[in-house]
């Protein structure tokens, strides 16, 4: 005789459609009868829908089990429960420290999800890719591409000073709707990245700013409509000249 309740492996298998028939069949009746269960199960497939549509095609090219949504939303499940511990913690805090208790909330909530951690994940994944949305080689295609995707966005600055010319860009999507990666590159072929996206339920306007992670220096701040970040390797003394540039154009 089956099991009533299904275990987690088995919902995520039934969520990608891994299960068999007559087990599918068990789960169904089971989510019939428990609508919030149900309800969480149409949001992992929401989840997955919008991780093949931002990542383009980029898991038949190179898989990556990190990649994989249920690998996705095991990793998003244990960050609400470190979230929930970490706001367990704030309140007593609050409680306890006043202002020095908020302050710490601060800090635990920047720790726990950085500022444009997307930008550097993407960077990562499709600065040096071989397929792109758009391939380019002057500034004013670069920003006739930007103005069609994202048309309160100011106008691209010449980089060639700094030796950088545009290459390429690719148009992602997240939570907050639309984002983009334009790339750039010099003779050497090192390649910058400037990523955009609306501003999220976190960083509704973000404070201009910068953080390392591994050997990639993110440099973010919001302006207008949009939130940026210039993404470029920790060792380019080019980064700050570019994010100068940059901020006040964009």
């Amino acid at each position: 005789m089956s099991r009533l309740i299904p275990s987690e492996e088995e919902l995520q298998a039934y969520v990608d459609d891994r299960l068999l028939p007559e087990r599918r069949r068990e789960v169904d009746r089971y989510l019939a009868a428990h609508p919030q269960r149900a309800a969480e199960l149409d949001a992992w497939r929401a989840d997955a829908r919008r991780l093949r549509a931002a990542l383009a095609g980029q898991i038949e090219q190179a898989p990556n089990p990190r990649l994989d949504p249920a690998w996705v939303r095991r990793d998003l499940r244990q960050r609400r429960q470190r979230r929930w511990a970490t706001a367990a913690m704030l309140l007593v805090a609050l409680g306890v420290g006043g202002l020095g208790g908020w302050q710490a909330r601060e800090v635990n909530l920047m720790a726990g999800n950085p500022p444009m951690a997307d930008a550097v994940q993407a960077h990562r994944l499709f600065a040096y890719a071989s397929s792109l949305d758009l391939s380019v080689n002057t500034p004013e295609q670069l920003q006739a591409w930007l103005g069609q995707h994202f048309r309160h966005a100011g106008n691209l600055p010449d980089l060639s000073a700094y030796g950088f010319t545009p290459v390429g860009a690719r148009l992602l999507s997240n939570e907050q709707g639309p984002a983009a990666l334009l790339l750039f590159q010099d003779r050497n072929g090192e390649r910058v990245s400037l990523f955009l996206r609306s501003p999220s339920e976190r960083y509704v306007r973000m404070p201009s700013g910068e953080r390392t992670e591994g050997e990639l220096q993110a440099r973010y701040w919001s302006r207008g409509d949009y939130n940026y970040a210039l993404i470029s390797d920790v060792a380019d003394a080019r980064g700050a000249q570019l994010r100068q540039v940059l901020g006040t154009a964009l």
